[in-house]
């Protein structure tokens, strides 16, 4: 299933542009609250106009400013699922499901075999309010998928749920994609729930798409500071370029020389950067030789769930720095507040940019 969508919209003082590509995927768009993810699914599903552009759905035209053209919603073959579910709260289970049937379509057939697919046997008569979210939101995922949309656009739709239930709605949603072959456009700001789901992952910001990559290069390799910060990678530093190599170059970062491995040297000497590592690419060390090592005090220590954030004030030269370290390597390492660490950021770890 193909999606091709390029469309701009000015809402008072808002500009959204954006223009992207879905196939046979789960594409998350990713982003804070106000950036235009929803905007995105909501053109798409034809519940707003934007004021140019086209939406392209399986050689289908859903929109085309150019011609006029502009599909009702309910020609669009789309599944739509919302954050607040939006659920009849006077139809049953069933009726629920069974609403959202193309007509000709055999009704109790197709509403067995949904409620099959949801593991929803035997709430058939049962009314949304007497189901539990998790049961709640399997409704809503099932109605979306009577309509045998090839394309199915989630938006925050597991966000009200407490968090073992948001982990098991995830697996279901992955289960379903390879079971029923789905195309998913997925809106999220919740940065987990963005790394378990995604193929790939679309950045918005300010109506705009500040990259769209893989999962891997998205978190590993951001394309600027701004999309650093915005998929939470807190080590970021301001450097100077001071020397290439073969494979890499030296960056200087408060008096201290690091270098970073990989680059395709598009930097030269003198240039101002900016370096970024993921606080869980770093890693403690109690002494030895490494490559851009530095000395450290541990000043804070935050517990999560089975990891530790550890601050990290250097000694001499060199940037602050935050690690996360797993539960298990933490205690076995006997980490405390006040402790010097050697502290290595591995080379290849070290992602440049330019400069904001």
């Amino acid at each position: 299933m193909n999606l091709d969508f390029d469309v701009a919209c000015k809402l008072g003082d808002f500009l959204y542009e954006a223009q992207f590509e879905v196939d046979d995927e789960i594409l998350v768009l990713f982003g804070h609250s106000g950036a235009g993810k929803s905007l995105s699914l909501q053109f798409i599903a034809g519940l707003m106009r934007p004021d140019r552009g086209r939406i392209e759905l399986e050689g289908t035209t859903l929109f085309d400013s150019a011609t006029g053209a502009n599909l009702p919603p309910q020609a669009r073959r789309v599944g739509y699922v919302v954050q607040e579910l939006a659920l009849f709260e006077h139809l049953t289970v069933e009726g629920n499901v069974s609403f959202g049937l193309p007509r000709g379509a055999d009704k109790a057939s197709r509403t067995r075999e949904l409620l099959s697919l949801l593991d929803l046997e035997g709430f058939e008569n049962r009314k949304p309010k007497t189901l539990s979210g998790g049961q709640r939101q399997r409704v809503a995922l099932a109605r979306a998928l009577a309509r045998e949309a090839p394309l199915l656009l989630l938006d925050e739709p597991f966000s009200a749920l407490d968090d073992s239930l948001r982990v098991s709605m995830r697996k279901e949603l992955l289960r379903l994609r390879k079971q029923l072959g789905l195309t998913i456009l997925f809106v999220t700001h919740d940065l987990r729930e963005a790394h378990f789901l995604a193929d790939r992952i679309a950045v918005f910001d300010n109506g705009r798409i500040l990259q769209l990559d893989d999962r891997g290069t998205i978190f590993k390799r951001p394309a600027s500071r701004r999309v650093a910060e915005l998929t939470g990678t807190s080590n970021i530093f301001s450097a100077t370029v001071v020397a290439t190599v073969s494979d890499g170059l030296f960056l200087e970062v408060d008096g201290l020389r690091l270098q970073a491995d990989g680059l395709d040297g598009r930097f030269v000497p003198g240039t101002r950067v900016d370096a970024a590592i993921r606080a869980d690419r770093i890693n403690l060390r109690r002494g030895g030789e490494v490559r851009n090592g530095l000395l450290a005090v541990v000043s804070e220590e935050f517990a999560f769930g089975n990891n530790h954030t550890l601050h990290l004030t250097p000694v001499g030269a060199g940037p602050a720095v935050e690690v996360e370290i797993a539960s298990r390597p933490y205690e076995v390492l006997g980490v405390k507040v006040g402790q010097e660490w050697l502290i290595e950021i591995p080379p290849g770890d070290l992602h440049v940019m330019p400069a904001e």
